[in-house]
């Protein structure tokens, strides 16, 4: 996998993107990484190699992976009842429950019969207190203004859902008695020396380090500058296309029995085996191919960010962009798409 012989400076100008860095993983190792533009239009504070970018949903990718870890363990099982390691909130029994419990293979390839309500999670109101888990699942917030219940029968059919993942985050912090920010930080940041990487909550936390800004398609900072996602496991991810690499990384890695966090061979490949009714999805990754020629990828997208993963596990290569301009079209129509479509084998 290698970049082609396209000009990112000029597809930056065509599509008014303020800032993008990316990694190229070959040979199952980082092999290039490359920055452009600008963290903040307008300054001279240009994007570098530690300039921290909102992942959004990329973030289900990481909680895929630290699930993983966390059934290695033995602390939670993917066929199991999510109910009963759930405690400070628990899945309504309803008739679609009834003879088809939720699990965590349900959540994570968003076949568990959850739907997430209109309107609901998006970004956090720098004048609204931090809601909890418990209080989204509960519908208590105006991020999530109806109770998470099951629409439809477990594994019948693919809904996204954001719900599905806070969920999933629930489950982790009650059966381990730990945050999953401080679970992520353990299990995958620090073995894994991913020192860019972090959850913030509040918009003081970001003036810490070398963060991008939110940019929207005409080039302008957005409003509040920038957008957080109050729901870690789901969206709640900053991080760089470095760091993100070495996640990607760590699952080739593991594929060859070579992992630094304790994941096997055989957890590795059923993270990114087809799962119930729809063979495009994995646990907490899209597929796309089979056997060898095998493509994982994931998608993030935010108020004045845009990000995408893919990699090729078997043939060990992989690439992260991330920028921070929302050109408020799919990722695969913009820069990313250009850039992703140059690849060359």
């Amino acid at each position: 996998m290698k970049l082609g012989n396209i000009s990112i400076k000029d597809l930056m100008e065509h599509y008014n993107v303020t800032g993008l860095g990316l990694a190229l993983i070959e040979n199952g190792q980082l092999s290039v990484v490359e920055n452009y533009g600008l963290n903040k239009m307008g300054t001279f504070n240009f994007v570098k190699s530690d300039s921290i970018f909102n992942a959004c949903s990329i973030s289900k990718f990481l909680t895929g992976m630290l699930v993983m870890i966390l059934t290695e363990q033995g602390i939670l099982e993917l066929d199991e009842n999510i109910n009963k390691k759930l405690r400070s909130w628990r899945i309504p029994v309803n008739k679609f429950t009834l003879h088809n419990k939720i699990t965590l293979r349900h959540l994570l390839s968003h076949q568990s019969g959850v739907v997430d309500p209109d309107d609901s999670f998006y970004e956090l109101d720098s004048t609204d207190p931090i809601p909890s888990i418990v209080e989204l699942l509960k519908g208590k917030t105006s991020y999530c203004k109806a109770p998470i219940e099951v629409s439809f029968e477990p594994g019948s059919e693919f809904q996204y859902s954001d719900a599905g993942f806070c969920i999933i985050q629930q489950l982790i912090q009650d059966a381990t008695g730990k945050t999953f920010e401080v679970l992520a930080n353990e299990l995958l940041f620090k073995p894994l020396k991913m020192e860019n990487s972090l959850f913030p909550k509040l918009i003081s936390e970001l003036t810490m380090k070398n963060f991008s800004y939110g940019h929207n398609k005409k080039g302008q900072l957005i409003d509040g500058i920038y957008a957080i996602y109050p729901y870690p496991a789901a969206s709640g991810l900053w991080t760089t296309p470095t760091d993100l690499a070495k996640l990607v990384i760590e699952l080739i890695s593991s594929l060859k029995g070579k992992s630094k966090i304790g994941l096997s061979k055989m957890k590795a490949k059923e993270m990114i085996s087809p799962q119930g009714c729809k063979d495009w999805t994995g646990l907490g990754v899209f597929l796309d191919g089979v056997d060898k020629e095998l493509e994982i990828s994931s998608l993030g997208w935010g108020v004045g960010f845009q990000s995408m993963m893919v990699a090729c596990p078997y043939q060990e290569t992989g690439l992260v962009i991330m920028t921070n301009t929302d050109l408020e079209v799919h990722q695969l129509k913009g820069i990313i798409g250009e850039i992703y479509n140059s690849l060359t084998s």
